[in-house]
């Protein structure tokens, strides 16, 4: 049924494109009109928290493949998120990866924050929603528009790790500083240092040109084709993506990611009262990638472990079992080295990108969306009927290849006065396999469907009525192979019902109420049904007789809301509310000592008023213009309660018997958990020409705050109990420094982290109960990872003539991170970076930076504590691009109507006192990416 649909819609999309016709013309202008929910408001009669970016303008003045691009310099309240809680991502009002939209595709975005302005999506989008619109043809003849970039991705910097001789100097001493004897004798660490055979004393360095290039580059290219008359509008738009790797060594040289898409959109007109409209894309991904995990690698293999390649013309040839391996060996590097590994590395990245072959991954998608708008003015003023239907598949597989290989550990002895390996010892098989195999696979399907009757009018001039009553529904399927993941059993689902009502006089006063019936299949029956209502205030200040003399305000309007929504998006499965039964819980004895079995027991209990999760919120906003339009302002105070968040109540609400140990208990879940949300966004403009400089500035930003009012929670110590505190709060011990001494350890409050010695850091007692231990961990600050205590993004664009410059920019304060990656935390014998130059010794005691070193894990020192905080305070600049427009007669005469020509930069700059942190890696590395490129109309 579903195929029939696809090719019933091709197949009226195949016909449209030929059509020479087009549907009706929007009477209003597009840059007044906001798209909202089942909708489009007029810009001066938005009463809702919804911020807007003309993509469609954005990427004439800034170059980018994101849909999303742009979204934290222009919007205040964004972060990624939305006021800090992830929104549901709508393309054309169909649930979609905005992955899946380039920005050449996209007309408009709008940010929708409060929750009176998403009501009417249901449950699924109670968290905020971000609409992409995409492009439509115009009541035009054809043009074609064509982008093509280039650009190259240098890396920021690289982790700088200890040379081979430098890590086995100071592995030596973490032996000493634990009283165990030397691992690396001083022969080997001085050979390692002169560089005496590399194969025999490696010092391996991940990062050197032998594996990686200086950068690696990227291409686009870009065409739309878009036009149409009186009875059909189409758009068409085409594009490439092409980039290399950082890699080059191995199977990695031949590395790349290709996207390919293919997009369509026609409008028709069928009749003086009917309309139509057909979207469909397609979007193919391929991949290739040598096997291994070099970059994870990189980060902890030891310099001196081993030597990825070992020299044939460096083996004794008289050693028979030698030349065997060697003759009979299926990975001959270059005809000159056999792989080198150890008995518990028998695998490694060098080998893996040389002879492990190599991964195809490929990913198909296709998105189709068919509508039908009916006028039925004839039947009633101002009605009309849309309805909706679409359609989505993605598919994902991958081709393989993969070879087993055996590795070789050697022995090293001195011939001759020469280096020379005598003996190899043989970790693994050679195994061919010379045909490709499907590897992982997964499959996801997405069906929408929507209806809904629009009523609007004018009555006595004055009155503006509007309406809408609706239904809207989509189901997700995900699909995968049961030898890599399993299906989800249940679909993920949403559908609802909606009605909006709406009504302004004179565009002075308004009053909306925005209602949705939701229904929610994971809450047990009776409880699976709800309504989110919101009611919307609005007033129009500047309208007012008593601000006719206030010269320098052009336009004053605020506004409030009040919503409470239902949601099931934080009830994390289905049959939550159900008690379950293991039917091997514990094993028990028979009193005859003789025999026992398996006794079933509870795992959870049920919860028939298992209810929806409510987002309770007020919002007040503002919007004006100020200073004869230099000036454009928009703000917005929220505060949320989200209220029903689940718990099962094992602290404090039910009873200790309740649980029966760590295999059984009758415990449900149970709506109790609440939490607040609040804060302040703003974005503000200005416009201002100077001669022939045209300079606009944008500024947004927010001020955010969290709580958590209620929780199921019991700790010995006042100050450890989370109600009261941040939901992002970030917990920790105080660092006093470092032991100094045995006395100093022996007068301390004692630290249960393992074995304390000196050098090792120094915890406070914080309940003075002369332990240390999780009591004495306390709130260390806000880690912002929903959103910073405080947010900003900055725009800036000056146009002079026929050029034009564009930055735009976004940075936080207020929130605090730890230093904890394996960079910091160099833990057992993993490979030492440069950060342990300042570690403690009796010698540096006063000034060290760094505790002791040891060969343990260091469970008492790696801990989220005081020494490894840092501030997350940071200034980015993502992008400038400077743009040249050729003068509109240039090409006076021929086919060509513009043409730009451009450079720019995205990720260039970070204004941090901890810069180099922030730029640092232990993965693949961030870079910066300088790119040119052309846009020509035809």
């Amino acid at each position: 049924m579903n195929r029939k649909f696809i090719y019933i819609g091709c197949t009226v999309f195949a016909m449209s494109l030929f059509h020479a016709g087009s549907i009706q013309a929007q009477e209003e202008n597009k840059d007044s009109l906001v798209n909202v929910a089942f909708g489009t408001v007029a810009q001066k009669d938005l009463t809702h928290a919804i911020s807007t970016v003309n993509t469609s303008e954005l990427t004439k003045k800034v170059n980018s493949s994101s849909s999303l691009v742009g979204l934290e310099s222009l919007i205040g309240g964004y972060t990624g998120s939305i006021w800090g809680q992830e929104a549901l991502i709508l393309v054309d009002g169909v649930p979609r990866s905005a992955s899946n939209v380039r920005a050449s595709e996209v007309e408009n975005i709008s940010v929708m924050k409060d929750a009176a302005a998403v009501v009417l999506y249901g449950s699924r989008a109670a968290k905020g929603v971000i609409l992409i619109t995409t492009k439509r043809g115009k009541n035009e003849p054809m043009h074609i528009d064509v982008r093509g970039n280039a650009g190259i991705n240098v890396p920021k910097s690289y982790p700088k790790y200890l040379d081979s001789d430098c890590y086995m100097t100071l592995y030596n001493e973490a032996c000493r500083n634990d009283g165990l004897s030397e691992k690396y004798n001083t022969s080997d660490i001085y050979n390692t240092a002169m560089g005496a055979n590399p194969y025999r004393y490696p010092n391996i360095d991940f990062y050197s040109s032998d594996y990686l290039r200086k950068a690696y580059y990227n291409a686009d290219m870009t065409g739309e084709v878009y036009g149409g008359n009186e009875r059909t509008h189409y758009y068409l738009n085409f594009g490439m993506d092409y980039s290399n790797d950082l890699l080059k060594y191995g199977e990695s040289k031949n590395a790349y990611n290709m996207r390919f898409n293919v997009r369509g959109n026609v409008d028709m007109t069928l009749a003086s009262w009917l309309k139509a409209t057909t979207n469909a894309a397609i979007v193919y991904t391929n991949q290739y990638a040598g096997r291994g995990n070099f970059w994870g690698v990189a980060s902890t293999l030891r310099p001196n472990w081993f030597a990825p390649l070992l020299p044939i013309d460096m083996m004794d040839t008289n050693v028979s079992q030698i030349q065997e391996y060697i003759a009979n060996s299926n990975h001959l590097i270059d005809g000159k080295y056999l792989l080198g590994g150890t008995s518990s590395d028998m695998t490694n990245p060098f080998a893996d990108l040389l002879a492990a072959g190599y991964v195809k991954e490929k990913a198909r998608m296709f998105m189709f969306d068919v509508s039908l708008a009916a006028d039925l003015g004839s039947l009633l003023k101002g009605l009309t009927f849309k309805t909706s239907y679409s359609v989505d598949y993605t598919s994902y597989y991958s081709e393989a290849f993969k070879e087993t290989y055996a590795v070789y550990e050697p022995t090293w002895a001195q011939v001759n006065g020469k280096d020379m390996i005598v003996a190899l010892k043989k970790h693994n098989e050679d195994k061919k396999d010379p045909n490709e195999y499907i590897g992982k696979s997964t499959y996801d399907q997405t069906m929408t469907f929507s209806a809904q009757f629009d009523y609007a009018r004018t009555f006595e001039k004055f009155h503006n009525v509007a309406a809408t009553f609706m239904g809207w529904g989509y189901q997700t399927q995900k699909s995968a192979d049961e030898n890599h993941e399993s299906s989800d059993y249940h679909r993920t689902s949403n559908v609802n019902l909606g009605l909006r009502a709406s009504y302004n006089y004179n565009h002075k006063y308004y009053i909306d109420f925005n209602g949705a019936v939701i229904h929610s299949a994971k809450l047990p029956e009776g409880k699976r049904n709800a309504f989110s209502p919101a009611v919307t205030l609005g007033w129009r200040i500047s309208k007012e007789k008593f601000m006719e003399n206030v010269d320098f305000i052009n336009d004053l309007k605020v506004t409030a809301s009040y919503a409470k929504l239902h949601q099931d998006l934080d009830i994390s499965n289905y049959y939550l509310y159900k008690g379950t039964f293991s039917k091997e819980g514990y094993y028990v004895q028979w009193h005859d000592g003789t025999a026992g079995g398996w006794t079933p027991v509870s795992k959870r209990g049920d919860n028939p008023n298992l209810d929806f999760i409510t987002r309770k919120e007020f919002r007040a906003g503002i919007d004006a213009t100020l200073f004869n339009r230099l000036l454009r302002l928009n703000a917005n105070y929220f505060k949320q309660d989200t209220k029903g968040l689940l718990t099962q109540g094992a602290s404090f609400i039910h009873p200790a018997y309740f649980a029966l140990g760590s295999n059984s208990s009758f415990m449900p879940w149970i709506n109790y958990n609440e939490d607040r949300r609040s804060g302040f966004d703003f974005s503000l403009s200005a416009n201002k020409k100077f001669g022939d400089f045209n300079v606009t500035l944008g500024f947004n930003g927010m001020v955010y705050s969290s709580e958590a009012l209620r929780r199921d929670e019991l700790y010995d110590e006042d100050y450890q109990f989370r109600k009261g505190r941040a939901l992002d709060a970030s917990y920790g011990y105080v660092c006093e420094g470092f032991f100094q001494d045995q006395t100093d350890i022996d007068n301390h409050a004692r630290q249960t982290f393992g074995t304390v010695k000196p050098g090792d850091l120094k915890y406070k007692d914080i309940n003075e109960d002369g332990v240390i231990d999780n009591k004495d961990q306390i709130e260390l600050g806000k880690n912002g990872w929903a959103a910073p205590p405080f947010s900003f993004g900055l725009n800036l664009t000056v146009k002079w003539k026929n050029f034009s410059l564009f930055a735009m920019g976004s940075g936080q304060t207020g929130a605090i991170d730890y230093k904890s990656s394996s960079y910091y935390w160099n833990r057992g014998t993993s490979k030492f970076s440069e950060i342990v130059w300042g570690r403690w010794t009796e010698e540096t005691k006063d000034v060290a930076t760094y505790p002791r070193l040891t060969t343990t894990n260091g469970d008492n020192n790696y801990r989220n504590s005081t020494f490894w905080t840092y501030k997350r305070n940071y200034f980015r600049l993502n992008q400038a691009q400077l743009t040249y427009d050729f003068p509109e007669n240039t090409f006076k005469g021929t086919f060509i109507r513009g043409l730009s020509v451009y450079c720019g930069g995205n990720n260039l700059l970070t204004i941090s006192k901890e810069r180099k942190h922030l730029e640092l890696s232990t993965g693949s590395p961030q870079c910066r990416n300088f790119y040119a490129g052309f846009k020509a109309a035809f």
